[in-house]
């Protein structure tokens, strides 16, 4: 199994400093996030073209156009739902096997088959003629996307400095709200463009695959990986490059131990399933579960066609959805200040508390004023609802979005630690995918009660984070067991003695 090397809170520093190598490698890498931050925003922006659901959705169309249409069911559709979902199943199964390829072949090759999976997907919904070809070709991202979500934040965690490991790992959550900042700002621009609008956005999703695909050639291999793979003294040549300085010995030796340990343990997945496992793994699970389950990417998956339930015009539902993508990338910088000075917990209740309010005032507002048939809402209340909408993508960027990912990756002790993040990644995909597929049926058949739905997660998640998430700011990510688990009120009966 890949071994995953890390230095959190008092564990002892290593010799180096942030070279600007590093910062190359980093943004580099980081371009597989903006590639799923991408595709994110552009679907929803696409599904809302009129020349776009002509071609290929044409009941949906229909349906759009008619005079006494129902709001909640105007895009309603199993195969246009499809086409943002599939994706998202074609990663979960990519995931498993990108866990594999990156242990046997490394982070930066796995990368340079993510970028290549992505352009030939790009290609084929680009220049999709059929409805076939543009869900193979979502298949094809899909897989690109498993893989880059498995290797780009091992990656960025082998590569950063120890001390400013956490920083560097919200740099994925960071560009993937960059990716849907973009993608939201391309939809507003080609939506003005007829007949062929679409197949630019589409076909601008190969920018960052093209970015990582060649940048991939000019980063290198993590030391971690290159050591695991028995090429020892070209990881330490690698690791002296990163941390600028000749003297690496203390850094290198706690890889090379850390790596002797990881080739110990021969079925890592298998221990995944033992009662000591059993904390990590379940929470590592549930985050993404909550993650989709507080209604966010339903939101920025369907954002302009949400709003345009609510009555904006085509252009003005996608500049309101402009305007979220940027609240998105705003307040995702201001998880990476506070997530070590004033820890995950808080993060997430505050977001709880925020979320949960803004989710039942939007459905309280469309309940009472937003029919099935009839008038959309006033210039004034839609205004009101996408302020709402702003607050609500504010409380998740800075929290259940990039600490989603952070989480998982600092709990599971070295041995099943990339297997366990295997998990985290599957899991992500399975309920993003569950919920693509089924936003748009469940907006037309609970209507306003989509709003309270998501609500009454959030409660549960919330609840989840009072009694059962551990706080793990300061404590060193080799101490866990000890420090957290086995301190724990629930948790430490699985740890045994």
């Amino acid at each position: 199994m890949p071994a995953v090397v890390a230095s959190h809170g008092d564990m002892p520093e290593h010799e180096g400093r942030f070279t600007i190598y590093v910062i190359v490698c980093v943004i580099i890498a980081a371009f597989g996030g903006l590639m799923f931050g991408y595709d994110i925003g552009i679907s929803g922006g696409v599904t809302s073209m009129d020349d776009f659901l002509k071609k290929f959705f044409p009941v949906v169309y229909e349906r759009k156009r008619h005079a006494h249409e129902n709001n909640y069911c105007k895009y309603n559709s199993q195969s246009l739902q499809l086409f943002t979902s599939s994706l998202y199943l074609a990663a979960l199964l990519a995931s498993f096997a990108a866990s594999r390829v990156s242990s046997k072949a490394g982070r930066k090759r796995t990368m340079q088959i993510a970028s290549i999976f992505f352009l030939i997907g790009v290609i084929l919904t680009a220049g999709g003629l059929n409805i076939e070809m543009i869900i193979i070709g979502r298949i094809l991202l899909g897989c690109g996307v498993g893989f880059a979500n498995q290797a780009v934040p091992l990656f960025l965690s082998e590569l950063a400095p120890p001390k400013i490991r956490g920083a560097i790992n919200i740099a994925f959550q960071l560009f993937v709200t960059i990716g849907i900042l973009v993608a939201n700002l391309i939809n507003y621009w080609t939506s003005g463009i007829h007949s062929h609008g679409w197949r630019i956005s589409l076909a601008l999703a190969g920018v960052p695959a093209l970015v990582l695909c060649v940048g991939s050639f000019v980063i290198c291999e993590t030391p971690t990986s290159l050591i695991e793979r028995d090429e020892v003294e070209k990881g330490r040549q690698v690791l002296r490059k990163i941390r600028g300085v000749e003297n690496v010995d203390d850094e290198f030796d706690s890889i090379v131990h850390a790596c002797e340990m990881a080739r110990q343990e021969k079925h890592p997945f298998r221990k995944l399933m033992k009662p000591a496992s059993r904390p990590p793994l379940v929470i590592a699970i549930l985050l993404q579960v909550f993650q989709q389950f507080t209604g966010i990417n339903a939101i920025m998956f369907y954002a302009p066609v949400l709003f345009q339930t609510m009555g904006f015009r085509n252009d003005a539902a996608l500049a309101s959805a402009v305007i979220t993508g940027v609240v998105n990338v705003v307040s995702t910088f201001f998880s990476v200040y506070a997530v070590d000075r004033v820890g995950r917990r808080i993060l997430l209740l505050e977001a709880c508390v925020q979320m949960f309010l803004t989710q039942s005032i939007i459905g309280v507002i469309l309940l009472k004023d937003l029919k099935p048939t009839g008038d959309n809402l006033g210039r004034g209340e839609a205004t009101f609802v996408v302020i709402l909408v702003c607050l609500f993508v504010m409380g998740f960027a800075w929290s259940w979005g990039p600490l989603g990912w952070l989480i998982p990756s600092e709990t599971f002790p070295l041995e099943t630690r990339t297997a366990g993040f295997a998990f985290a990644v599957s899991s992500n995909m399975l309920f993003t995918f569950i919920i693509a597929q089924a936003f748009l049926s469940m907006l037309c058949n609970m209507q306003a009660g989509i709003f309270f739905f998501f609500a009454a997660w959030i409660i549960i998640m919330g609840s989840f984070t009072w009694f059962l998430l551990p706080e793990t700011k300061g404590v060193p990510i080799d101490s866990m067991v000890d420090e957290v688990w086995k301190q724990h009120w629930f948790w430490s009966r699985f740890m045994g003695k």
